[in-house]
């Protein structure tokens, strides 16, 4: 599969992800942030391990257990906290700034050379953001902003990890997707039972929402996450970031009857343009790596995507 098709599926996530504020303030119960991200996380986690049928093994179980951690189990309650202690786009900016953390990371950890205008790519495209989601009556919380900053990084060490560790011989995305998504909701279970308490009543609406949370927003959309981040720079990957408050910015204009300004158009251009130019930018994934060039070696590709089959990171 050609670098054109592998950015465009994996895009598909944060285009996915945008679309959690609308379910959730349309059809989840109210004030329950961390309930959700156990029902987002764990159900999701363990369908797509009884599907993969590949359970951790050595040391992928503690392995599995930082990167779900890092990309699910700290993620998400520090982003919840942040939501609920700061306006929206405060909070979205914020989350935006993640590119930069891993541009970062990756320079160091994996030795992927930090270029000017991808660097430029990642603020232009946080500034692009700021304009759609930021409003004169934003106010600030330092809590807020530390958890904000923290699960940008949390998420953005996780990306980075993910590809430094690769997958264990004959393991596909869909297996690792299913270990992190499984060891980050346990980790959220104990949190969201001594903040929340009991697990609330679910109505039609709730059963319709976590249901589409589970397999669409989560199990599909980070196993097209993991799966990029496996043939791609981990900097590529991270440049669609972007997609996710722009996205949501379209679903509510559409099915929310939220209007845009003028400003928050012209953002949603400098954002876009941003992650298309961070693609151009962003150097290819080296041949060892899943980016392989030969047909043999797409046809495995293709192979390993439909059978979860043997391919070595």
């Amino acid at each position: 599969m050609n670098r054109l098709a592998t950015v465009a599926l994996t895009a598909l996530a944060p285009v996915s992800w945008g679309s959690t504020y609308a379910v959730t303030t349309e059809l989840l119960p109210p004030d329950r942030p961390l309930f959700t991200a156990v029902m987002r996380a764990l159900p999701a986690g363990l369908l797509l391990t009884a599907l993969s049928r590949r359970l951790p093994s050595g040391q992928w179980w503690w392995k599995s257990a930082v990167l779900g951690t890092l990309n699910i189990g700290a993620f998400f309650p520090l982003l919840f906290l942040s939501a609920y202690r700061l306006p929206g786009g405060v909070a979205a900016v914020l989350g935006s700034a993640g590119p930069l953390f891993v541009v970062g990371l990756a320079a160091l950890v994996l030795g992927e050379r930090a270029r000017l205008r991808t660097v430029l790519a990642a603020v232009a495209g946080a500034f692009g953001v700021s304009m759609v989601v930021l409003t004169a009556e934003a106010r600030l919380d330092l809590v807020g902003i530390v958890a904000g900053v923290v699960s940008s990084a949390s998420m953005a060490a996780g990306t980075v990890m993910t590809k430094r560790w690769g997958r264990p011989d004959g393991v596909g995305p869909l297996a690792v997707a299913g270990w992190q998504l499984t060891a980050g909701g346990l980790v959220i279970i104990p949190v969201a039972a001594l903040i929340e308490g009991a697990p609330p009543a679910l109505d039609g609406n709730a059963l319709l929402g976590y249901g589409y949370m589970m397999l669409i927003n989560t199990g599909i959309a980070y196993w097209l996450w993991f799966r990029g981040i496996g043939r791609l720079t981990a900097t590529s990957v991270t440049l669609l970031g972007p997609l996710s408050p722009l996205s949501a910015a379209v679903i509510g204009w559409a099915a929310l009857g939220q209007a845009l300004s003028p400003v928050q158009l012209v953002g949603m251009g400098v954002a876009f343009g941003a992650t298309v130019a961070g693609q151009l930018f962003a150097a290819p994934a080296p041949a060892s790596e899943e980016s392989f060039s030969s047909a043999e070696q797409n046809h495995r590709n293709i192979s390993m995507d439909l059978t979860d089959g043997p391919v070595r990171r």
